[in-house]
């Protein structure tokens, strides 16, 4: 291939090629001949292809090790994510535990074994509901008075942890946290604690261990190095076992008695050094580790925690590096091959043509300096547009696929043969989404294409989802005419994978937020037993007067109701407690109408009465039978029922007749599901309320709490079923409990 020597700054300087892509003026065509003869033309093209091999080198060096950082970097924020959420996860426990008046009372009397087999029993059931590892309780001494393995082998009860740090700062009435190799199991955990107050003096620790295992075994699975040092500089965590414990800098003889004192990492730990030195590269953002006496050599990049006080370093083999400009070199060497003999020919023919072609070899010599510079443009775009992690699609006016990339085509597994004179429907679109896929491509393709991009989602040629992001722009050419459509495409599956584990770990959180919450919850339930106990008192009352006047039968009837009554109570209590624990709760198929009858029949009728509002059944012919709990489904009932009248009551002083108020329990069914209505002449409900009537505390009543519909909704949702409110026509409000019918075989 022909090369294009330039112009000598002077007759004797050291010969200058011009930019690629850059013609000679014809009256400068001569004197650069005169040029290359005087300084001898292939010495300058070997020096030329000397400098092409060294420059291609150096910047495939640089890119891969750009590369290299980049990666690093990324990878560093997932994982110290990752890392944040495992040693946060379980900070909450020793505060949780701590308020306790359980706790409390057993501190201020550790001998009482009572107290102590409560406290164990609590604690074990709050650890295993948690999924943490121990969850136990210190007096001031440190000496664990409570735990929740008290019955293994290994139990923390009478073991002495006042030299701990997290014991020194829950002491000082502070939150500690604190890793390191346990005293009694000698397996390493993160330790964290909260002090137990009581009248602002601290009168004992709560602490809880985290096993941190599992971000350990996911490291382990990476292809190189992963660890973490504490502020000291010594490894506590890590992929690679042998590294544990040592130290990454020389330790002032304080800190190595802190820890030996603190027995952090064992009795028996001494400092030793890593077995790899670290080198620091200028201009870089990490350093380099070399590992004596196995030849390897890694990146390390820091990404610094300090809300723990730790710092994470992820590695990565710099072979790749050394790799990448082997490859250079050997291209750039072909290349420069290339150049040398394509120089060799054009001084052959240069020479044969000298005398006679003048003008032809000008021509000529503009052609390949054009040639060589779109050459040379064009492997650069190639080159950059291979190395892109971001797919690049461009389309006709019509929405013909004209060109992809390599990312694009590795995306969604097809090649660009497969993709390039495609119109819409493409193959990579997902058969879920196609109204979204047509509605996105005819919007880009008239032009209104969201500048923000738009968020699709792909079905890989293996049948995986790919989940991306389109940005489309106009496709101008050279004369600056619209000819189509570019689109960049980001894929984010990885982005969606982590929020869907973020969204893990907040359900987890709200569970729970939600068995904290069971004493508030508390209070509202009380009204849900008020019914049963309000039948207690009015049968004992009556099995009283029955004694008095010596009526037998009567007084065996109401004594069998009063313990049908009692048993119902306990019923209710029970089921509560297991779908607040989210238990499986006791589902049967039952009646709906034997449902509604029985909340009648429980206070729903009294209460009626003495609010002087009519009661009226219109229930459908036969048993309607659904898969629900039927206590819960009778409180249900009950709640709403209640709920009706009270808001009926409500209307009673602004002059309403009370002819006028009537409460009406409907049920109906169709092919898939029973139905129930309970219909009101209350006072309805207006828009602002009917928005926010299930939420969680909100009320229109000064002495409620706002949980009992949000308590019925959450029962008939988990039988499967769903509540609904509306207003009445006429006047008043419906609420609806809609359950999947059952249909049993005939016997």
């Amino acid at each position: 291939m022909p090369t294009t020597p330039a112009e000598p700054a002077a007759p004797r300087a050291p010969l200058a090629l011009p930019p690629p892509g850059t013609a000679l003026p014809p009256g400068r065509i001569s004197r650069w001949r005169a040029a290359v003869r005087g300084t001898g033309p292939m010495a300058a093209v070997v020096g030329l292809a000397v400098l092409l091999v060294l420059g291609a080198g150096e910047w495939a060096t640089q890119s891969e090790l750009d590369n290299q950082w980049d990666n690093l970097r990324r990878s560093g924020e997932v994982q110290a994510l990752a890392l944040r959420g495992v040693a946060t996860r379980y900070s909450y426990l020793p505060f949780t535990a701590a308020q306790q008046p359980l706790i409390a009372e057993l501190l201020h009397n550790p001998g009482a074994q009572p107290l102590r087999s409560a406290a164990n029993a609590y604690l074990q059931t709050i650890n295993a509901n948690a999924g943490s590892d121990t969850l136990y309780v210190m007096n001031t001494d440190g000496l664990t008075v409570a735990s929740s393995n008290w019955d293994t082998p290994t139990s923390f009860v009478n073991q002495n942890y006042g030299n701990r740090p997290y014991f020194r700062d829950a002491l000082q009435g502070q939150p500690g946290r604190f890793y390191g190799v346990g005293k009694t199991t000698g397996e390493p955990g993160l330790f964290a604690s909260a002090p137990v107050v009581e009248n602002g003096r601290v009168i004992g620790v709560v602490a809880v261990k985290v096993w941190m295992q599992p971000i350990v075994d996911t490291w382990a699975q990476l292809r190189d190095p992963v660890f973490v040092t504490d502020e000291r500089g010594i490894i506590f965590l890590g992929s690679v076992l042998p590294w544990l414990y040592q130290t990454t800098r020389p330790l002032p003889e304080q800190d190595v008695q802190q820890v030996q004192f603190d027995e952090q990492y064992g009795a028996r730990w001494t400092p030793q050094p890593v077995p790899w030195k670290t080198l620091q590269r200028d201009g870089q953002p990490g350093t380099e580790i070399l590992v004596p006496g196995t030849g390897k050599r890694y990146l390390a990049l820091e990404e610094r925690l300090p809300d723990l006080g730790w710092t994470l370093t992820l590695t990565a083999d710099s072979k790749a590096i050394a790799l990448a400009r082997q490859q250079a070199w050997a291209l750039a060497s072909l290349a420069s091959g290339l150049l040398v003999l394509g120089a060799l020919y054009w001084q052959l023919r240069e020479r044969r043509l000298q005398e006679n072609r003048q003008a032809r070899i000008e021509l000529e010599q503009r052609v390949q300096e054009r040639t060589h510079a779109l050459q040379q443009a064009q492997a650069f775009r190639q080159s950059m547009e291979d190395s892109l992690l971001v797919g690049m699609r461009a389309r006709d006016l019509e929405g013909r696929i004209v060109y992809v990339n390599a990312a694009m085509c590795d995306m969604v597994g097809y090649s660009a043969d497969e993709l390039i004179g495609c119109l819409p429907p493409y193959p990579y679109w997902h058969p879920d989404d196609l109204d979204r896929h047509w509605n996105d491509s005819d919007t880009a393709l008239a032009g209104k294409a969201a500048p923000q991009g738009n968020e699709n989602r792909l079905r890989h040629r293996n049948g995986s989802d790919v989940y991306t992001m389109f940005y489309t722009a106009r496709l101008i050419d050279g004369n600056g005419q619209h000819i189509g459509w570019m689109s960049s495409v980001v894929d984010i599956t990885a982005q969606k994978r982590a929020e869907e584990q973020q969204q893990q770990r907040e359900a987890q959180l709200q569970r729970v937020q939600r068995v904290i919450t069971v004493g508030e919850m508390a209070s509202t339930l009380a009204h849900e037993l008020n019914q049963p106990l309000a039948a207690l008192v009015n049968y004992a009352a009556a099995a009283r007067s029955l004694a008095a006047q010596g009526k037998t039968e009567l007084l065996n009837d109401s004594l069998t109701a009063l313990s049908s009554q009692a048993l119902r109570a306990a019923d209710i209590v029970g089921r509560i407690r297991r779908w607040v624990r989210q238990h499986p709760e006791a589902r049967e198929p039952c009646d709906l109408n034997a449902a509604v009858d029985q909340s009648l029949g429980l206070l729903l009728r009294a209460e009626a009465r003495r609010h002087g509002v009519a009661v009226r059944l219109d229930l459908a012919h036969g048993p309607l039978r659904v898969n629900a709990d039927r206590v819960l489904l009778e409180q249900v009932v009950l709640n709403l029922g209640l709920n009706a009248l009270q808001a009926m009551q409500a209307m009673r002083a602004d002059g309403t007749p009370t002819e006028a108020h009537e409460l009406l329990l409907r049920t109906t069914a169709d092919t898939r599901f029973a139905c129930l209505e309970v219909l009101d002449r209350g006072p309805g409900l207006p828009p602002e309320i009917a928005e926010r009537l299930f939420e969680p505390f909100f009320t229109t009543r000064s002495d409620g709490l706002g949980l009992g519909l949000n308590i019925c909704r959450s029962i008939v949702e988990s039988m499967g079923g769903e509540l609904l409110a509306r207003n009445r026509d006429g006047g008043g409000a419906v609420f609806e409990i809609r359950l999947p019918r059952i249909f049993l075989p005939p016997p």
